[in-house]
């Protein structure tokens, strides 16, 4: 009879399961559910969750990309503030566009080092 913890026994991991470890690609997968935010308005909240739960668990270039996620988060949601306050006088649905454009761009410029293996040069930024 074989021991139940030997290694031969203990099955396989997912493949699926890397996507839930911290590291690059959970880091992609918040990327992601940023992006699709943009239609699904949810998945932004889902994104900055993992985003904190695995701050500080990846080490390396992806811990500058779990600061820049999460930043980008409440930034965006301070700018939507100020551009929905700001609608009320019609300056403000220009803004709209402009803080999705925002986040956009730092998705894609987050996503394209992540790509690299590199860090973001200046997470803590409020710009792009």
């Amino acid at each position: 009879m074989t021991d139940p913890q030997s290694p031969a026994e203990k099955p396989a991991p997912r493949p699926t399961d890397k996507w839930l470890e911290p590291g690059p690609s959970n880091a992609l997968v918040v990327y992601i559910l940023y992006l699709a935010s943009a239609l699904i308005g949810i998945t932004a909240v889902i994104g900055v969750v993992i985003a904190y739960i695995n701050r500080g668990k990846a080490g390396g270039f992806v811990e500058s990309h779990y600061t820049w996620l999460i930043r980008t988060f409440w930034i965006g949601l301070l700018y939507s503030a100020i551009a929905m306050v700001l609608a009320m006088v019609a300056v403000g649905f220009p803004l709209m566009i402009a803080v999705v454009v925002w986040a956009v761009i730092r998705m894609v410029k987050g996503m394209m080092a992540l790509n690299r293996n590199e860090p973001i040069p200046d997470p803590l930024t409020w710009w792009i």
